[in-house]
C-alpha cells in the first residue's frame, strides 16, 4: 500500500465516525464565490502560504507552530491565499485549525486534504473554506467529475492535482480550471521541479496554473512564472523560517 493509499484509507475510516456525528442537510451557496481563484489572478508573484505542522516525508515541521502568529505573518508578507493542511493523522492538522485561520487573516483559505466524499465539501463550505484539493491520483473520472461540479455548486473553488501527463489529461476532461501540479510524487514522495516544468505544456491557456512542492527560493518561482505558472504553493521552507513575512518578500521580490 503506497502512503497516499494509507491516508485515504484512515481518512475513510475517520470520514464514517463524522458522518454519524454532524449531518449536512446543504449549505447555502458562499455569498463570495471563487476568491482563491481570483486571488492568483493578480500580476506579480502569487504564494499560496501553507500552515501545516507536519508531513509524511519531513516528520515534524515546526514544534511551536503558532497557526494566529504564522498565519497573520503569511498575510503580512503579502500572500495571495493560505493553505492550511486539516488532514488529522499524518499531517496533525484539523477543521479547527481552518476556522482559526479564517478568523484571523482576510486571506482566501484552501482546505488541504484528502478529499473523496461529497460529504467533505459540505463539511469544508460549512467551515468556511474557499477552495477545496481535489488529488486526480485518488478519485477515479466518475467521482472527480461529481465533486467538482458539487464544489462549483457550492461556490468552492476546486484546486485539481496532478503529477503526470495522464492525470493533467483527465483533469482538464472534469473542466478543471485552476490545476496544481505536484512536484512531489504521492507515492514516492521523490521532488522534481522539472514535473511542473514539463506538464506546463499540456496545459491549456485559460487554466490557471499552480505549482506546488519543493519551491525554495525566487529564482525556482520566476522560472515556473516564465513558464505559464499563476501560483505557487509553499509550505515547509515557511513554516521552518524564524520570520515568515520576511521569507515570503524574499520569495516574491517584494519590501
Amino acid at each position: 500500500m503506497s502512503i497516499l493509499e494509507e491516508i485515504i484509507d484512515r481518512k475513510r475510516q475517520r470520514l464514517e465516525s463524522a458522518k454519524r456525528t454532524v449531518q449536512f442537510d446543504g449549505i447555502e451557496r458562499r455569498s463570495s464565490p471563487h476568491r482563491f481563484r481570483q486571488a492568483l489572478l493578480r500580476d506579480g508573484i502569487n504564494v499560496i502560504a501553507e500552515f501545516k505542522r507536519r508531513s509524511p516525508s519531513k516528520g515534524l515541521i515546526r514544534a511551536d507552530a503558532d497557526l494566529n502568529e504564522i498565519v497573520k505573518s503569511y498575510e503580512a508578507g503579502g500572500a495571495a491565499a493560505l493553505s492550511v493542511l486539516t488532514e488529522e493523522d499524518y499531517f496533525s492538522g484539523s477543521l479547527d485549525d481552518l476556522r482559526a485561520a479564517k478568523s484571523v487573516v482576510d486571506l482566501p483559505v484552501l482546505r488541504k486534504d484528502f478529499v473523496f466524499d461529497e460529504y467533505q465539501l459540505f463539511e469544508s463550505a460549512a467551515a468556511g473554506a474557499d477552495a477545496v484539493l481535489l488529488i486526480v491520483a485518488a478519485l477515479d473520472d466518475e467521482k472527480l467529475v461529481a465533486l467538482h461540479r458539487l464544489a462549483a455548486e457550492l461556490g468552492l473553488d476546486a484546486l485539481v492535482e496532478v503529477h503526470t501527463r495522464e492525470e493533467m489529461q483527465r483533469a482538464i476532461a472534469c473542466g478543471a480550471n485552476l490545476i496544481g501540479v505536484n512536484n512531489r510524487n504521492l507515492h514516492t514522495f521523490n521532488v522534481s521541479l522539472d514535473t511542473s516544468l514539463s506538464l506546463a505544456q499540456d496545459a491549456p491557456k485559460d487554466v490557471v496554473l499552480i505549482s506546488e512542492s519543493g519551491l525554495r527560493n525566487a529564482t525556482d518561482l520566476l522560472r515556473l512564472r516564465d513558464a505559464g505558472y499563476r501560483g505557487f504553493l509553499i509550505g515547509e521552507s515557511l513554516m521552518r523560517s524564524e520570520d515568515p513575512a520576511a521569507a515570503l518578500r524574499a520569495l516574491t521580490g517584494t519590501t
